[in-house]
């Protein structure tokens, strides 16, 4: 009888319900918050945009209100949103609008800053301290080419992980005092001189990473851009996804 339970065993076969295909994950979704003239933070934020949305899968949002202003339209946007990329500069925010940042950088999701996002808001000076670990204190009185380099002890962390030492040439932000329990990344190197450039911090509200670099040529690297999608995805507990 082996024919008959040949032909037994292909009709359970074709009875059987199709294995299906895992479903791909939701895109990660990123609200750009930006208001940074003084380093053209629409366009750069804008090139990012169009960076991770083609290779990755990432949906952006827009917030992009004014240098010093007092309203950054379309931060509703963070309420259902998995990070924020901030760079903005000295905004007097509403009361409303600023309470909606706070409880997102509070939400356990992920918070990116760049360079004037330690000013980010003049009515919450304490976001320095509070949420990037950072003290910035200034910055030098020009620009000149700087070497950005590695830390020996996080060459091995996920948010370096294909970043090889790059050139900038904005001038380095002051940071005499970080926090105690951030891990620095990388140190940014020039004529007598040597600044913090970007470090990681894990907090009970969630991860957070900051830079200081953010010029517009750091926008064209493709070891800065490296860096912001691993800073990205790492913040949102997240695997980079190449997009399908």
């Amino acid at each position: 009888m082996p024919i008959r339970r040949t032909l037994a065993a292909l009709a359970l076969l074709a009875a059987a319900p199709a294995v299906r295909a895992a479903e791909p994950a939701a895109p990660l979704k990123v609200c750009l918050v930006s208001a940074s003239a003084e380093y053209k933070s629409h366009e750069s934020l804008a090139a990012l945009q169009k960076h991770l949305e083609a290779n990755y899968a990432v949906a952006c949002s827009r917030a992009f209100g004014e240098d010093k202003g007092k309203d950054i339209p379309g931060l509703e946007a963070l309420d259902t949103a998995d990070v924020m990329v901030l760079f903005t500069r000295r905004v007097m925010l509403a009361d409303d609008q600023l309470a909606r940042v706070k409880k997102f950088c509070s939400s356990g999701k992920g918070v990116i800053g760049l360079r004037t996002a330690s000013h980010a808001f003049q009515n919450w000076l304490e976001i320095d301290p509070s949420l990037f670990g950072g003290s910035y204190k200034g910055h030098y009185g020009k620009d000149e080419p700087a070497q950005v380099v590695p830390e020996e002890k996080a060459k091995g962390h996920p948010v370096l992980a294909g970043v090889k030492p790059f050139g900038t040439p904005g001038k380095l932000y002051k940071n005499p005092a970080l926090a105690a329990d951030v891990t620095l990344l990388l140190t940014g190197v020039a004529t007598g001189k040597q600044e913090p450039v970007a470090w990681v911090r894990e907090r009970p509200g969630g991860r957070v990473f900051y830079t200081s670099l953010g010029v517009p040529e750091d926008f064209t690297n493709a070891d800065f851009l490296r860096l912001m999608v691993n800073a990205v995805f790492w913040s949102a507990r997240r695997e980079p996804a190449a997009k399908e």
